[in-house]
């Protein structure tokens, strides 16, 4: 039977949570899934469609 309001995590006592956090702020890489992917999938279509421009000779 669960207390309500309280919850226990073991990787937060441990300190895994905030070292993952640590990391992703400083490297700018997430390390969430869903934070990955969005990041893969956002370089991918900046690549894509990303207009280059051109430099004009004087």
């Amino acid at each position: 039977m669960k207390i309500p309001g309280l919850s226990f995590s073991w990787k937060r006592a441990l300190g895994i949570t905030a070292m993952k956090q640590k990391v992703a702020r400083t490297t700018g890489i997430p390390t969430t899934r869903g934070g990955i992917e969005r990041k893969v999938g956002s370089l991918v279509l900046g690549a894509l469609f990303s207009k280059k421009k051109k430099r004009r000779k004087r």
